[in-house]
């Protein structure tokens, strides 16, 4: 199962199109998220097919396995510009290191940073909770929300 993220929503007509050029899609509701199958001997290979059968028809951002492997990894498939490449290349090169490994750093620090600071932020509005209302009030006014259920996060 493969998962694409698109830099833009999906039309009714390009999901047409695709289906129609025989490449089964399914589309969440706002058209920024797709959902494949591609069957292939390895993830990696599969992402690769995908991506070329879908370039040419779709604004197709990352492509990644849906599932993780067996070593609990989601595969990306991260198609880069040629001044991009050439930095990537030039750290990998660096470090001694394959520009996949380089870049996956990268993109697990980049998440890391992200989560620090929502997590950062999080505690700001807290505190600027905490500051009129007592924990009490806060805690009832949170397990109310959930009880309710909570709206999508951004």
């Amino acid at each position: 199962m493969v998962e694409i993220v698109l830099t833009r929503p999906v039309t009714h007509r390009e999901l047409r199109r695709v289906r129609y050029g025989g490449i089964a899609l399914a589309a969440n509701a706002d058209g920024t998220r797709l959902m494949a199958v591609q069957p292939a001997r390895r993830a990696d290979a599969a992402l690769h097919v995908l991506r070329r059968r879908l370039d040419a028809r779709l604004p197709v951002d990352v492509p990644s396995t849906h599932y993780p492997d067996r070593d609990g990894r989601v595969l990306l498939n991260v198609a880069l510009g040629a001044e991009a490449e050439h930095v990537l290349s030039t750290a990998a090169a660096a470090a001694g290191k394959p520009a996949e490994e380089v870049l996956g750093r990268c993109i697990t620090a980049a998440l890391a940073r992200q989560e620090l600071e929502r997590s950062r932020h999080l505690q700001e509005r807290l505190d600027g909770l905490l500051a009129h209302h007592s924990p009490e009030d806060v805690l009832v006014c949170v397990a109310g929300r959930l009880r309710r259920g909570t709206p999508q996060a951004p």
